[in-house]
This record gives C-alpha cells, structure tokens and sequence, in this order.
C-alpha cells in the first residue's frame, strides 16, 4: 500500500465527488463542461458583484463619519 491518496481521499466532499465524477464521465471537450465553467464563471462575477457593493457601502459609511454633520454659522 502507497501514501498517494486514492480518489476517494482526495474528493471527500459530496459535491465535490459529483462533479468530479461529472468531469470524468463528459471529458474536457463536452458541451457539459463548457456550460459549467461558464456558469462558474457567472457565479463568480456575480460574488464580485456583492463583494464590489459591500466595499462602496462601507467607505460611503466612513466618508460620511468623517464629514462634519453641522455647520456653525455666525449670526449678526
């Protein structure tokens, strides 16, 4: 017996074992594959998306902690 981990040690996850099993039946060149890289893709971009929001959110809320709310004005 080796060290080498065997398949089911390397995808112990599920849904990692699916796709995987996905991968090995439709090949590299499938229509199958090339769909869910995009769709990776889409997901991934869609993250960023939320990630991207979250950032403006929170230097928008610092930016206006920073600025004063009120303004003295002298009055003669």
């Amino acid at each position: 017996m080796t060290d080498e981990p065997t398949r089911d040690d390397a995808v112990s996850c599920p849904v990692g074992r699916f796709f995987s099993d996905l991968d090995r039946m439709f090949g590299k060149g499938s229509e199958f594959r090339t769909h869910m890289t995009r769709s990776r893709i889409e997901f991934l971009k869609a993250v960023r998306t939320i990630v991207d929001q979250g950032i403006a959110h929170l230097e928008k809320k610092d930016s206006d902690e920073t600025d004063p709310k009120m303004t003295r004005i002298e009055v003669d």
